[in-house]
């Protein structure tokens, strides 16, 4: 995304859909910047979106990572 506008203009749909929304780590790009994944829940799913959410983080293992430039 050009501009930090840019991005909300992805992002604001979920959170503004009344459902739970949950933003998970998902690694860094070639630049070492961090990259992020949204997961949107049904209405009156929150318990089951972050159980989701936490299965993810789990497999996955991206949260205990750190840029180089913060080690």
């Amino acid at each position: 995304m050009d501009t930090y506008h840019r991005w909300m203009e992805v992002v604001i749909p979920g959170t503004l859909g009344g459902g739970p929304v949950l933003a998970l780590p998902a690694g860094f790009d070639a630049s070492g910047r961090p990259m992020g994944l949204q997961v949107l829940g049904p209405a009156q799913a929150d318990v089951s979106t972050l159980q989701i959410g936490q299965a993810y983080e789990q497999a996955a293992g991206f949260a205990s990572l750190r840029p180089a430039a913060a080690t």
